[in-house]
C-alpha cells in the first residue's frame, strides 16, 4: 500500500515551489501529466551514494508520496531513510539550471552535487 505524507510524518522530504513548477513543466513536455518524479538513492557516484531522478507513473508498496501544488514526488522506503528531512529545489542561475537536493543526512557531497556520503 502506498504511504501518504500523513502516514509518514516522522519521515519526509519537501519540495520548494520552484521545484514543483519545474516538475509540472517537465511532465507537460514529456506528455507524462499523471507521472510522479521518482527520487531514488543508489550506491555509487564519487562519494558513495548517488541521487537518481526519473518520471514514473507507478507507485510501489514501499513508496511514499510527497506533494506540492498538485505535483507528486515518489521515494521508496530505503531511499527515504537516506533522504529524510531533505528539500528538493530547482535553481536557475548564470551557471545553469538544475534540481538540487539539500540533504541534512549527507556528511559530504561531490562538486557536482549528484552524490554524497553519510557520516
Amino acid at each position: 500500500m502506498v504511504e501518504s505524507l500523513a502516514e509518514a510524518e516522522e519521515r519526509r522530504i519537501s519540495l520548494t515551489e520552484s521545484a514543483a513548477r519545474r516538475i509540472a513543466v517537465l511532465r507537460a513536455q514529456e506528455n507524462a501529466d499523471h507521472a510522479y518524479l521518482r527520487i531514488a538513492v543508489t550506491g555509487g557516484g564519487c562519494s558513495g551514494f548517488q541521487y537518481g531522478l526519473s518520471f514514473d507513473d507507478q507507485c510501489n508498496e514501499d513508496d511514499f508520496v510527497f506533494e506540492r501544488g498538485g505535483v507528486g514526488v515518489v521515494v521508496d522506503d530505503v531511499s527515504l531513510g537516506l533522504l529524510n528531512g531533505a528539500e528538493v529545489d530547482f535553481i536557475e542561475d548564470l551557471m545553469g539550471a538544475s534540481f538540487q537536493i539539500k540533504n541534512p543526512n549527507a556528511a559530504s557531497s561531490c562538486g557536482c552535487g549528484n552524490s554524497f556520503s553519510i557520516g
